[in-house]
């Protein structure tokens, strides 16, 4: 493996945390998506390979995944406000979804290019039924 593609012991410490919710039947997998709903790259790919997501939904619940956009039909990334707006619709959604668990990976921290430090409040307000990264719990102070 070349060190450009190296896994550091965070990303890998993520990625069995993700593993371990996904283990669970009433889990969902919550990637970054594009309003397209093209999942080729990063969590996204994941999703649609593993966890149901489906080619042209670019939001919402598709098989045991949740598409969250972050980047428009032409892959460009939204606005943090824009992105904010789709993030309340998924709080809604997971807090009517109290039968689910939602494994959030870190949306928007990838491909689209934000920091953790931006997107991290934007979940503050999420309920108990969503798993987020350990780095925005503590970013969020919890």
């Amino acid at each position: 493996m070349s060190p450009r593609h190296a896994t550091s012991p965070d990303e890998q410490a993520e990625r069995d945390r993700i593993a371990g919710l996904m283990k669970r039947p009433e889990a969902v997998f919550v990637f970054g998506s594009n309003h397209a709903g093209r999942h080729g790259k990063g969590a996204a790919k994941e999703a649609e390979a593993k966890y149901g997501a489906k080619r042209g939904i670019g939001e919402g619940l598709a098989g045991r995944s949740y598409g969250l956009p972050t980047k428009d039909a032409r892959l460009k990334t939204l606005t943090l406000d824009e992105v904010r707006q789709h993030v309340e619709r998924f709080i809604a959604f997971a807090g009517a979804r109290q039968d689910l668990v939602f494994a959030v990976t870190r949306v928007g921290c990838g491909l689209a290019g934000f920091s953790d430090a931006q997107i991290a409040p934007l979940f503050a307000d999420a309920p108990n039924n969503c798993e987020l990264p350990p780095l925005w719990l503590k970013l969020l102070g919890r």
